[in-house]
């Protein structure tokens, strides 16, 4: 398939810098077109697994009416999404050891099992409701791959200036598939109060038509995620025959040594406590947003297509976002700061307005919609500048295990504020403000951690700097003079944006 050459421009880390030995064989780097193939199949489960995990939660009334589950029983559906993220420690060593395929394999596994558990159509009221809590358990399973492995496909595949893109792409989808569970749930199931039940004989009828458009719902995902547990299983590649550039082919810390450098690196865990919090309390958030905004009078519906936007706006505009961090470097903080900033003032200005009665604010359809919009936009478009700031901030730790480690945190979060939900609190205004504090806390650390500059910039000026000096040695005196200034420069330069790291030599003693 086709196929084109790697760019020179690499990713460089942000905290360590990798110094290419002098004499060292050049790496021979492809660009597959099969890439997007892979790309294609990996999102597209990640959207299923996103789909089953939220299918509960926007149509909580309809399926208290058809099996009798509480609010209670809905967060703890949404809850088995974190809880199966807990052996991720296991999926990303298959990862690192036997590679992407057999990982994925694993999680598509699961959520094929998960789905045909969900789908049998028993009449025993108690068992099928085991069967779902258990359907949604193996789904969680699927969690640690899908929402961890975009980066390391990523590098794997792509090119250096496509990778955040496609980190982006991969990363969102799971959250695309929680979104189109907002509008495909409502649409195809009927809210119970859509009509008026008079009768025993009629609320029964009305229970029997819910039951079957859940069912159906229930087998088309069982069918989806069966053609593409085939499809991945007939053709998904760990890696192309080719590294696409001199990062995805350079030596990485091994399994051990990298859980050791992550756990040990205060930055990286500041880093990774503000993406936690803002993206785990919007993932619970966002699972039983119609039961937050059910106290402000928001239809079944409504809610759904309130949800259905806000996650579709925070993935276009995170795509578009890391497209534009992949032809600008050096922009990955000011980018992250921004969108924080619009988060906090979103959920703020979102919570003022469910708390009209005490606010007195205006809480008319359209302020809720775009306060609402706006908080998933600014806190989903922020996950792949996440991703790639870790990346780069602890290379050369493997992708994989590097997000595995920041998306257990956010399940982690996620986790807790379900629990809280589900056997503390059952209002929705208590979750708004910690949504509130999580956007103010991740806004605050990520303006008061301080940063070397990028390395892939630093090496960009003093490269150039050096060359220029090294290309331009004529003139005589002026000429000597002006070489030497601009070997001082590059110094100067090379200082100044890594003040922090020892280096092997000077960059004087390469010229001089």
């Amino acid at each position: 398939m086709g196929a084109g050459s790697s760019i020179e421009a690499e990713r460089e880390p942000l905290l360590a810098p990798s110094y290419a030995e002098p004499n060292s064989p050049p790496v021979n780097s492809r660009v597959y077109g099969r890439r997007w193939l892979v790309l294609t199949l990996f999102s597209l489960l990640g959207l299923m697994q996103g789909m089953v995990w939220n299918f509960w939660g926007p149509i909580q009334n309809s399926a208290a009416h058809a099996y009798g589950f509480t609010k209670s029983d809905i967060a703890v559906l949404v809850l088995w999404g974190p809880v199966g993220y807990f052996p991720w420690l296991l999926f990303m060593w298959l990862m690192d050891k036997k590679g992407l395929r057999a990982s994925l394999l694993l999680s598509a596994f699961f959520m094929l099992l998960g789905s045909a558990l969900r789908s049998i159509p028993l009449t025993d009221e108690p068992l099928r409701r085991w069967l779902i809590h258990g359907g949604q358990f193996l789904n969680g399973l699927a969690g640690p791959t899908i929402m961890s492995a975009g980066p390391f496909l990523s590098t794997t595949w792509f090119a250096p200036d496509q990778r955040a893109t496609a980190t982006a792409v991969a990363s969102l989808f799971s959250y695309l598939g929680g979104a189109a569970s907002f509008v495909v749930g409502p649409l195809v199931v009927p809210a119970p109060n859509d009509t008026q039940a008079r009768t025993t004989m009629t609320a029964a009828i009305l229970d029997n038509s819910i039951r079957d458009r859940i069912q159906l719902v229930l087998y088309t995902e069982l069918a989806a995620i069966a053609v593409l547990f085939a499809a991945v299983l007939l053709y998904f590649p760990s890696r192309p025959p080719m590294p696409p550039s001199v990062a995805a082919a350079s030596q990485r810390l091994s399994y051990r040594s990298s859980i050791c450098r992550l756990l040990s690196n205060l930055r990286f865990l500041m880093i990774a406590v503000a993406y936690a919090v803002p993206t785990g309390v919007m993932a619970g958030w966002s699972g039983v947003l119609d039961m937050v905004l059910t106290p402000a009078k928001v239809s079944q519906v409504d809610a759904g297509w309130i949800g259905f936007w806000s996650t579709v706006g925070g993935c276009v505009f995170g795509v578009a976002m890391a497209r534009f961090a992949d032809s600008i470097r050096g922009m990955l903080k000011l980018i992250l700061v921004l969108m924080l900033a619009g988060a906090s003032l979103a959920s703020t200005w979102f919570t003022l307005t469910c708390l009209s009665r005490v606010t007195h604010l205006p809480a008319t359809a359209a302020i809720l919609y775009t306060s609402c919009i706006l908080v998933g936009i600014f806190i989903n478009s922020s996950v792949p500048i996440f991703l790639e700031l870790f990346i780069e901030t602890v290379y050369p730790v493997p992708e994989g295990i590097t997000c595995g480690v920041v998306t257990f945190l956010g399940n982690l979060v996620c986790g807790l504020l379900l629990f809280f939900l589900t056997f503390y609190c059952t209002g929705g205004a208590i979750t708004d403000c910690i949504l509130v504090y999580g956007c103010l806390q991740s806004w605050a650390l990520i303006t008061h951690v301080k940063f070397e500059a990028d390395w892939s910039m630093q090496r960009i000026v003093t490269q150039q700097l050096m060359f220029m000096a090294k290309h331009q040695n004529s003139g005589g005196r002026h000429g000597h003079a002006l070489w030497l200034s601009r070997c001082v420069l590059a110094e100067l330069v090379s200082n100044w944006l890594m003040p922090l790291q020892p280096r092997p030599h000077s960059l004087l003693q390469g010229v001089l």
